[in-house]
């Protein structure tokens, strides 16, 4: 069970340090699709893209988003995009793939709306882009600030390994979305 937030570590706070603790991690960027157990399966920890970032980040908080998509996908397939050709759900990458997550945060999350303010993007919160080529991209909102202190961080995995930059404006940006998860006690008996 996800332990509850306290008001002095917040849920995006503990968010952004399961993604900043990514950033020590070496990681060669592949996107090979790979059988994976379920739930809770993953490519090695030494390979992954922008959503296995995510992925990982949110796992730390007791958050299984291969799981949650994969059920969500069992019960709403028509909802999620047709690009791939699937005529059912594969828990070994749907949630690897950025317009998946989209659908998701989208349907389970808040989606906010897409700005060029950068106060409107607040710590914890994820970003898509649509990168040169095509390539749909996410990364999460930090709390740490840009040299001039304008803009919100990004921490994100564009092709060599997690990293924090000074990137949220650098590409189109595609969506906006918050997805905390804050699990009620137990009841006792």
């Amino acid at each position: 069970m996800l332990a509850q937030p306290t008001p002095e570590h917040n849920w995006a706070e503990r968010l952004i340090d399961a993604a900043i603790e990514r950033t020590e991690h070496r990681v060669r960027y592949d996107g090979s699709y790979q059988s994976i157990d379920y739930p809770s399966g993953d490519v090695p920890d030494s390979v992954g893209v922008c959503t296995d970032l995510v992925v990982r980040a949110y796992r730390v908080l007791g958050v299984d988003l291969q799981q949650e998509v994969h059920e969500d996908m069992l019960t709403a397939f028509s909802e999620y995009p047709d690009i791939w050709g699937q005529t059912a759900p594969d828990p070994s990458i749907d949630h690897r793939r950025v317009p998946n997550l989209q659908v998701f945060f989208r349907r389970h999350g808040k989606e906010l709306d897409v700005t060029d303010t950068p106060a409107d993007y607040q710590p914890g919160d994820l970003v898509t882009w649509m990168l040169p080529g095509n390539l749909p991209h996410i990364g999460i909102v930090t709390n740490w600030l840009s040299s001039d202190a304008l803009r919100p961080l990004i921490v994100h995995n564009i092709g060599w390994g997690p990293e924090i930059e000074d990137s949220i404006f650098d590409f189109p940006i595609t969506g906006h979305y918050r997805f905390e998860v804050v699990h009620s006690p137990s009841p006792t008996n």
